[in-house]
């Protein structure tokens, strides 16, 4: 079996997918009032049915909320559904693994502004109770970081990951630090903190797309499992005060 031949195939037909999705876009009244292209489809086609994947707000228990976010990397087995509005989910901040910003182009104010997405996400208060199980119960995991990026259908810099992203990545918000990003056809991008210096791994154009879905990958399977929701601190301001 030749998994570099198969990854290629999967990258052309997640690529495409995309591609449609642009042309659709780009299509004279077919805009309306996004100027995202959907990659959540691939996303989820992509990842173990653990992982579930949406556009949503997140929430915490002492209300407060994040910005709309374009993907919501989730847990799919104990993740509540807060609730649904219209077009718009809530998910509680305990549940969500990763997230990240839609935009067409990575430029340098849409780089700072995907962190201030990401930074509204990991503010959020995470409740942490015991883990229970059949034999009795675990002590409350360690909080991991939210992992967070950007993903675009390409570069407006030549060449696409040079140092005017580095610089964009170490301006912005530092609670909103990007891990990962995607401009579809001109590569992915990885990177990795030591203080306030990033050190960025990157792909060719035509492995941009694995190389991201393979790296978000091993960042959730590094993360485990979420944190135990306390679902008692969300219903808390239901309750009567007599």
């Amino acid at each position: 079996m030749d998994l570099a031949k198969l990854l290629a195939g999967k990258q052309r037909l997640l690529l495409g997918e995309l591609e449609t999705g642009r042309e659709i876009w780009e299509h004279p009244g077919s805009r309306g009032d996004t100027t995202e292209i959907d990659w959540r489809g691939p996303i989820a086609e992509f990842l173990p049915k653990r992982y579930a994947v949406t556009r949503a707000f997140v929430l915490d228990s002492n209300g407060d909320r994040s910005e709309q976010i374009d993907v919501v990397v989730h847990d799919a087995h104990f993740c509540p559904l807060l609730f649904e509005q219209g077009d718009d989910r809530f998910i509680p901040a305990e549940s969500v693994y990763a997230v990240f910003e839609i935009k067409q182009e990575l430029t340098r104010d849409h780089m700072l502004y995907a962190a201030e997405k990401v930074a509204s996400v990991r503010r959020l208060y995470r409740t942490n109770q015991p883990i229970v199980h059949a034999g009795g119960e675990y002590a409350p995991r360690e909080l991991f970081q939210i992992i967070g990026g950007i993903l675009a259908y390409q570069s407006s810099w030549s060449p696409p990951f040079g140092d005017p992203l580095k610089e964009a990545l170490k301006d912005g918000d530092a609670d909103g630090r990007l891990d990962l990003g995607c401009a579809a056809i001109h590569g992915g991008f990885a990177a990795s903190w030591e203080g306030n210096e990033p050190t960025i791994s990157t792909s060719e154009p035509a492995s941009s797309l694995m190389f991201f879905l393979l790296r978000l990958f091993a960042e959730l399977q590094r993360r485990g499992s979420v944190p135990a929701i306390d679902l008692a601190a969300y219903a808390q301001p239901l309750e009567s005060d007599s």
